[in-house]
């Protein structure tokens, strides 16, 4: 899987965001399930990158959030 750039990510609108912070649920959710049965091998290091993409995209949308309300 690739890294998500935050230039990139800055671009997309909300409605992408979200379907990407899905996605990405989807995919930690699966690797951690793996991890948890003990067939997590080459995934390990994407766990981290993972986690990392979904706090940006949070980021993105809190600070677009907060951006209409003032």
């Amino acid at each position: 899987m690739a890294r998500l750039k935050l230039k990139t990510l800055r671009e997309m609108n909300d409605t992408d965001l979200r379907d990407k912070l899905s996605e990405l649920n989807a995919d930690l959710a699966k690797l951690r399930a793996e991890g948890a049965k003990g067939t997590l091998k080459k995934q390990t290091g994407d766990l981290r990158w993972i986690r990392r993409d979904i706090a940006r995209i949070l980021t993105i949308i809190n600070e677009r959030g907060s951006k209409k309300k003032t």
